[in-house]
Formats: C-alpha cells, structure tokens, sequence
C-alpha cells in the first residue's frame, strides 16, 4: 500500500492524547460519527504533521476515510484502496464466508467485479493453496487490485472477457460481487458512495440485476461442474436473483446474516456437467 511502508511519526501517548483532542473536534464537526476511532486511524497512519494535516483536511473535505488512509480493514487484512476505488463493505465479508466454506486447497477461485481485489485477497489468506484470479473494468481497480493479490493474476475487461481461456469449465468458485443498486436508488446513497466511488461498482441497471443477469447466464460455461457461483443481493431482491440463477440452470440456494445484514445467493452448476 501507499503508505504502508513508511513509519508513522513518533508520538507518546501523552502528546498523541492531546494532539488527538482538536482532531476529534474537527471530524466531529464535519459530521464524522466515529470522530475518536478515525482520529487514532489517521494519527497512526501519518508519517508526520504536515501529512496527518492535510489527511484530516481530505476526510474534512468528505473523502470516504478508507481512501484517505489509502487502506482499508477486511476481514482481518489491510486492503488497500485508492481513490475512486470501491471501499469493500464489512457486510460483504459473509460473501467471503461463504466463499471459504466452498473452496479447497488448491481450488480455482475467480473474483469477479473484483474492485480492490478484497475477496480474492481474503479468500487467498482463509484457504490454503488456491489459486485466485481477478477481474475488473475499471482500470483504477484492476491497479489497485494487483496491490492486493498476484499482479499476474488480475486482468482488466468487462466480467468473463479477459480470463484466460484456460478456465473455461475449470472454476470451482467464482465470486462475483456484481453492482445492484437500481439506477434511481444511486441518488439515495450516501454522499461518500455517490461521489468518490465509480458509479459502475454500484449502478445495477434498472432493478439492479443488470450485471448479475450477465454473470449467471454465463456461469455454467466457466464453473467446473460442481463449482458455485456467489453473489451478494439485498434482501429485496433475492427472489428475483434466485429467478435469475434457475434460469442460467444453476441449482439455487440462500444464505443470510442478520448480524451483517447481508443475503449471499449461491448457484451450482451440477456435478455431471
């Protein structure tokens, strides 16, 4: 990551307490809910004044917090994430539960609409041995992306498109964390989505079920027979995105989080091909 490799600037708990105390002030202020955890964030994360400055300033100015650090916390990992890169959700690391349930050491793992690359990278650290590829069509993601997982392995067009040809009907799990907001809900999101994340990792279509409908549809010819496909949906949606599954021929299951709030629908390709 950007930052990662460089040394916060020294502070004792005593200076970082009171030079902690106007940066909460000020996040607070803008409007930030958490203004003590993200002043701690932002004081470790900076290497000297000049940068914790002008990093306070940015999260001041609305930047999503994620972007100013240049990372983000996943399931235990530091992804990084750039601007104008889509800041993975906590809630999407049930995908990624159910994803590791799935797969095996040495399994072909796919990440789809890959973003940061978060779940290729999550899923790389949970199973031993799996081989993980990614893909993007953002050029912004698929850079980022390549931080996060093997460079070689990330490739940028639009869903199956740039995947080497040789894992036509050799993935085991393919994870695709498709985009399914209904286009007039993009205006209902929060500030910090709607401005600095690229309206193609939210914009579904008009019911939100564009890129899934996509995805689905060409599964069956990328999956290894017995190999599932995972996508996340809102809750609302689910029924339409099980009718999207059992239309590709994919056998068809739910699985929810109400911790998380988030619904996982999984589809399988059957095990005679």
């Amino acid at each position: 990551m950007s930052d990662s490799s460089a040394a916060p600037f020294p502070m004792s708990s005593t200076s970082s307490m009171s030079s902690m105390a106007p940066i909460v002030a000020t996040l607070r202020a803008a409007g930030c809910v958490f203004a003590e955890d993200e002043a701690r964030l932002l004081v470790s994360t900076a290497v000297d004044p000049a940068q914790l400055a002008a990093m306070v300033d940015r999260r001041v100015a609305g930047l999503p917090l994620e972007h100013v650090l240049g990372w983000a916390e996943f399931r235990g990992l530091r992804i990084a994430v750039d601007p104008g890169v889509f800041v993975p959700r906590r809630r999407t690391g049930f995908l990624v539960e159910q994803a590791v349930a799935l797969a095996r050491p040495g399994a072909v793992v796919v990440d789809l609409c890959c973003g940061s690359g978060a779940l290729g990278a999550a899923v790389t650290a949970e199973v031993a041995g799996v081989e993980v590829y990614a893909a993007d069509i953002d050029p912004a993601a698929v850079r980022c992306a390549r931080r996060n997982v093997a460079a070689d392995r990330v490739y940028e067009g639009d869903l199956y498109e740039p995947l080497p040809a040789s894992l036509r009907g050799r993935i085991d799990v393919l994870i695709a964390n498709t985009p399914y907001v209904p286009t007039e809900d993009i205006q209902l999101l929060p500030s910090e989505a709607r401005i600095h994340e690229p309206r193609v990792a939210l914009d579904g279509g008009s019911d939100g079920l564009d890129v899934q409908r996509r995805v689905a549809a060409a599964a069956p010819d990328w999956l290894a027979p017995g190999g599932g496909l995972l996508v996340e949906t809102s809750e609302r949606q689910t029924a339409r995105t099980v009718e999207v599954f059992r239309t590709a021929g994919l056998r068809t299951r739910v699985v929810e989080s109400e911790e998380l709030y988030a619904t996982v629908v999984i589809g399988t390709r059957a095990a005679d091909g």
